[in-house]
């Protein structure tokens, strides 16, 4: 079994040292889902519910999400973001809207967290947003999709 990384000799959690590590290009992108009503599947769609574009303010929510992580994860890093995109995919006959979120840096660690969270987020606020019309969506299958860089490589799911 791997070592846990954040866990010292003595089982004490800290913040992994990567003093040492090079600088590389790091990205990850992180996918899930939210399963929705008819209904407030309908007025995602139009864009234009009494609380405006919801899909337009989930985006922003989680590109705000993604850059807030090191202060949501306890032992996450404060990285710099050099470039942060959002996707959304409609399955109208589910009543589904897919999010993948891609975050791109240069630095000494990864960025699988920021990715993870702003997909977390994003999806959240689409919740917010439509709470009022269904309060039974159901977000899942919230993953790393892929990673590339730093000493570990390539990961695909």
């Amino acid at each position: 079994m791997s070592k846990l990384t954040h866990f010292d000799e003595s089982g004490q959690a800290h913040m992994v040292d990567v003093a040492d590590k090079k600088i590389s290009k790091r990205t990850a992108m992180a996918g899930g889902s939210i399963q929705m009503s008819q209904e407030a599947f309908e007025l995602l769609k139009k864009g234009n519910s009494h609380k405006g574009d919801i899909l337009g303010i989930a985006r922003i929510a989680a590109i705000q999400g993604s850059k807030q992580t090191s202060n949501l994860i306890p032992l996450c890093h404060p990285l710099s973001l050099n470039h942060l995109k959002v996707e959304f995919e409609l399955e109208e006959s589910k009543h589904i809207v897919h999010m993948r979120v891609t975050v791109d840096t240069e630095g000494k660690t990864g960025v699988e967290m920021e990715a993870l969270t702003g997909v977390s987020v994003g999806l959240l606020t689409v919740y917010d947003m439509l709470k009022a019309v269904d309060k039974r969506m159901v977000m899942h299958n919230i993953h790393l999709v892929s990673k590339k860089g730093g000493k570990s490589g390539e990961f695909n799911f």
